[in-house]
């Protein structure tokens, strides 16, 4: 998906970037290329703070995918970076986690496309995401105990809240890099596909999801966020408040006639 070689592609940033953005139809595509290894510096989290909530404000963009270049989806943070381990550019670099939190508030489903190695803070990223998509050849894990360091830009927050505390300890503690079908059995990713099959995969899943209703969607996660972890008097409390909110949109009520009129919905995510 490179920038204007596509018919029905539209370039959508076009300043020197390390973000090359586009978009196919209702399917945005955020590919990193930052050689040699999409290691994440400020400037990159800088750009990813200002397309993000872009993509996520924008009608036309019903599902968005975050991808790689070359043999990396994102490597994790820049070493040259991070050595300088003053409070100053160790906050810099902990905005990371508002680039997740993006992600996870994004009221339309997201989708990494681990194109290659993922480790560090690109496996913490993809954790954020709605479906976890690897190639067969990739490899995942968290090997920052390696440097002295744990996952902390979310990774060890929302490790334990995936695969639950134990393994997820365990998995950092090790730091090993996971093969892809490894990770897959240990629900760290959703699908393994052969790297000829790869991106013609990611197609057909992000345009099966943007044709769904992505008002729901949209919903459904917000609800599930909100209510994790509270006592379920109050999860059901706000549960009932997104129900209420749901029942006003039109893909709702489109859902609902389309299965009256025997027919398929055809949702606008509204």
């Amino acid at each position: 998906m490179t920038k204007g070689t596509e018919k029905n592609k539209e370039n959508i940033v076009t300043a020197p970037s390390v973000l090359d953005v586009s978009r196919d139809g209702a399917v945005a595509t955020v590919r990193v290329d930052r050689p040699k290894a999409n290691a994440v510096d400020p400037a990159m989290i800088e750009e990813f703070r200002t397309v993000l909530p872009s993509l996520a404000g924008d009608p036309r963009v019903r599902c968005i995918v975050i991808t790689g270049t070359g043999r990396f989806f994102i490597a994790g943070a820049d070493i040259a970076v991070m050595r300088d381990l003053s409070a100053g550019n160790q906050a810099e670099m902990r905005r990371w986690i508002d680039v997740q939190r993006l992600i996870e508030q994004a009221p339309k489903p997201v989708v990494a496309a681990i194109n290659g190695h993922a480790l560090g803070g690109g496996a913490e990223l993809s954790l954020a995401c709605d479906l976890r998509i690897i190639s067969a050849e990739a490899t995942f894990g968290f090997p920052e105990i390696r440097l002295g360091l744990f996952p902390g830009a979310g990774g060890s927050q929302r490790l334990p809240r995936l695969v639950g505390p134990h393994l997820a300890k365990r998995l950092m503690i090790e730091g090993e890099r996971l093969a892809a079908q490894r990770a897959l059995e240990l629900g760290l990713v959703d699908v393994v596909a052969e790297p000829a099959a790869f991106e013609a995969l990611v197609a057909e899943r992000a345009r099966l999801l943007a044709a769904k209703p992505t008002a729901a969607i949209a919903l459904l996660k917000r609800v599930v966020d909100e209510g994790y972890g509270l006592p379920v008097e109050q999860a059901l409390e706000r549960e009932e408040k997104g129900v209420a909110e749901l029942t006003r949109t039109a893909d709702a009520a489109e859902g609902l006639q389309a299965f009256l009129d025997k027919r398929a919905a055809v949702f606008t995510g509204h």
